[in-house]
């Protein structure tokens, strides 16, 4: 099978659980990711499978759209429910004008220091690989870009956000960077990726299904190489729709 699959990757999952998954139920050993999710994660996940693995770098530089959710007054080691909290702050309110003031600086062209908890290598050796054994090292700070960030949902001690970012962007390190802005904490609690590039949730299938059209000898949901970059977008409705229009989804 040559192709790629837009997978709708369930909370509790590591990336390399859905190929591992995939690998057994395809019968095929050459499967790809273009860009993890965190086991905490759910959403857009696209996997190259076959020959398709060559396009898996084109793929991964897609722009990507998040929601996220965070929690004010506390950070963990990872920035996220998966870690332990190391410290907590006195503030653990904040008020809209001051969070969609911060939220403004962080649009743009940003500068942002990597997680520990992360895969990114340092002298042959990946970033969470040191922190398990309690080693922080420094590192450098990279350029991304944050397209567009608005609020979703607010309320004093949490926020809901739908944030369009650049290839290499960790959420967990923006909502860390904006909660050292607002003079607290912010930890994230939920991130749902819900399009990379021009494929969203509505295209993407669960494993579980995936399953049950290979059943029936259904190979739907395995785009081709040469359609893939000719999917066309797909309107969003309901309460998004004026946030979307502003990013340029629709």
């Amino acid at each position: 099978m040559d192709g790629i699959i837009v997978v709708k990757k369930e909370k509790g999952m590591s990336s390399f659980d859905v190929i591992r998954s995939l690998r057994k139920i395809l019968q095929e050993r050459k499967i790809g990711h273009t860009g993890t999710l965190d086991p905490l994660a759910t959403g857009v996940l696209i996997l190259c499978v076959g020959k398709a693995t060559r396009l898996a770098q084109e793929i991964e530089a897609e722009e990507k759209i998040y929601e996220a959710e965070m929690e004010f007054g506390y950070q963990t080691d990872t920035y996220d429910l998966e870690g332990k909290v190391l410290v907590e702050s006195l503030k653990k309110e904040v008020s809209r004008e001051e969070f969609e003031k911060v939220l403004e600086k962080w649009k743009g062209d940003i500068l942002q220091v990597p997680p520990m908890y992360s895969a990114i290598k340092l002298q042959g050796k990946k970033l969470y690989e040191l922190a398990r054994k309690g080693v922080e090292v420094e590192r450098e700070a990279r350029k991304v870009t944050v397209f567009e960030i608005h609020t979703l949902e607010f309320q004093q001690t949490k926020a809901k956000i739908l944030t369009k970012v650049s290839k290499g962007t960790y959420i967990r390190s923006l909502i860390h960077d904006i909660g050292k802005d607002l003079g607290s904490f912010a930890t994230m609690t939920a991130l749902n990726r819900i399009q990379v590039g021009e494929h969203t949730l509505k295209n993407a299938y669960t494993i579980s299904e995936i399953h049950d059209k290979i059943k029936i000898c259904d190979f739907s949901f395995c785009i081709p190489v040469e359609e893939y970059f000719l999917f066309p977008k797909i309107q969003l409705e309901g309460e998004k729709i004026e946030v979307f229009s502003k990013m340029g989804i629709l």
